[in-house]
């Protein structure tokens, strides 16, 4: 049986990209299932009904699922249109634009509560990991999948320094820290070696077994944490996750730079860097949802305004 063409030209694809430094586990995954389909359908070239067709074949599916689809399948189409002009690609309007979930700022008395309700935790390996974990990100603002795939090596409590190795994008980077991180980072991996089951365990993060933890564990954990916490959402589109840290940390390093007058734009960049966006728009778009920063920003810029002739 002949191959179909899409396939070799969806390998095609697949490989500059990830040449690039995009991962594309996902979407290798999505547009697998978009090639099959066009086979069945008997198809020679993509055309909009065929892929708007595919895209919303799942009936229950949520609109950021659907657009996720239609994205995925859009690039794809453009890198087709390139070596077939009769390639179609869809229209981004054919579905309704997502609005992007508003997110939960944590203030310094929430990640306390945070970190107290990880040390009342059951095990204590779990305690001991979970209070690190959350505290980790709190202070460096590194995405949770990057600390749940950290190992030991990865950590030099000598130099201060935290290697994030192969990231999003492929890319690595160099965190500094700070001598009362380097200091917590001790704790936690001498009471690891105590408490492990398996203490030469390479992962940084384990588990009561001793195994390296895991996204969907953190996740139901943490969501106990806010609970025991008692940190609740701030309205149905502001409620508590992980990657709020994240975005809290960006937020109150910008405002701390207002407030001691450095350069913020001038800073941005480096802000980005340690973030590990590829793009600094990306970075822009976390500094949007805080009031006290916007207000902040606008202090600044009324004040730059007065002083021109």
């Amino acid at each position: 049986m002949t191959e179909h063409p899409f396939r070799g030209l969806l390998a095609d694809y697949l490989a500059v990209r990830r040449a690039l430094g995009f991962k594309l586990t996902r979407d290798g995954l999505l547009l697998d299932q978009f090639v099959t389909f066009c086979e069945r359908a008997g198809a020679q070239r993509i055309t909009s009904e065929l892929a708007l067709s595919w895209v919303s074949a799942p009936k229950s599916a949520s609109a950021s699922w659907l657009n996720l689809r239609l994205s995925v399948v859009r690039g794809f189409a453009r890198w087709m249109q390139a070596l077939d002009p009769a390639t179609e690609v869809p229209e981004r309007g054919w579905l309704p634009p997502i609005r992007r979930t508003m997110p939960f700022l944590y203030s310094e008395d929430d990640v306390g509560s945070l970190l107290a309700a990880a040390r009342r935790l059951r095990w204590p390996l779990s305690a001991a990991t979970y209070e690190t974990l959350i505290g980790l990100l709190a202070v460096t603002g590194m995405r949770v999948g990057e600390a749940i795939r950290l190992n030991r090596s990865d950590v030099s409590l000598g130099d201060g320094l935290l290697t994030i190795a192969d990231s999003k994008f492929g890319k690595s980077r160099q965190l500094i820290l700070h001598p009362t991180t380097v200091g917590a980072l001790r704790v936690y991996l001498r009471r690891r070696a105590e408490v492990s089951p398996s203490p030469e365990e390479p992962a940084l993060f384990v588990h009561p077994a001793g195994n390296r933890i895991n996204y969907e564990a953190v996740q139901g954990t943490f969501k106990v944490l806010t609970v025991r916490a008692g940190i609740t959402p701030r309205s149905p589109q502001c409620r508590p996750t992980l990657h709020g840290l994240r975005h809290s940390f960006a937020v109150d390093t910008v405002v701390r730079w207002y407030r001691e007058g450095v350069d913020v734009q001038a800073r941005l960049a480096s802000l980005s860097t340690w973030l590990g966006h590829a793009d600094a728009k990306w970075t822009y778009w976390y500094l949007s949802a805080s009031p006290e920063l916007l207000g902040l920003a606008g202090e600044r810029l009324e004040a730059s305004m007065g002083e021109l002739p």
